[in-house]
């Protein structure tokens, strides 16, 4: 079993920046990991891709956050970042960490991110 843990979630205004952090980790258990990334889910919508990034370092964006967001990955800690530049208010939304191994797919518990106009 893989737990994720999320950080960096918060309040910004329109314009502004925040950076999402999620770490793997599984006690006990030897896991290889072949995506990471982030979904997000606004009130009322279905949850959507924002950015994943493979374990040789391909990514890939939603259109909506192509030349704002930028997804990047450190191996040997298991963890994953985005960094959120640009941000609107439709960025608003529960944002969730996204973990691929080679036997099941994982989910973090989400971290709220808002932006104010």
């Amino acid at each position: 079993q893989v737990q994720l843990v999320e950080s960096g979630g918060g309040l910004v205004q329109a314009g502004g920046s925040l950076k999402l952090s999620c770490t793997a980790s599984a006690s006990g258990s030897i896991f290889s990991i072949v995506t990471m990334g982030w979904y997000r889910q606004a009130p009322g919508k279905q949850r959507d891709l924002v950015a994943l990034i493979t374990s040789g370092g391909d990514t890939n964006y939603a259109d909506s956050v192509k030349g704002r967001f930028t997804i990047s990955r450190d191996n040997a800690i298991d963890t994953v970042y985005l960094q959120m530049n640009s941000l609107k208010p439709e960025d608003t939304a529960v944002y969730y960490c996204y973990v691929r191994t080679r036997h099941s797919n994982y989910w973090g518990q989400g971290t709220q991110v808002t932006v104010s106009s």
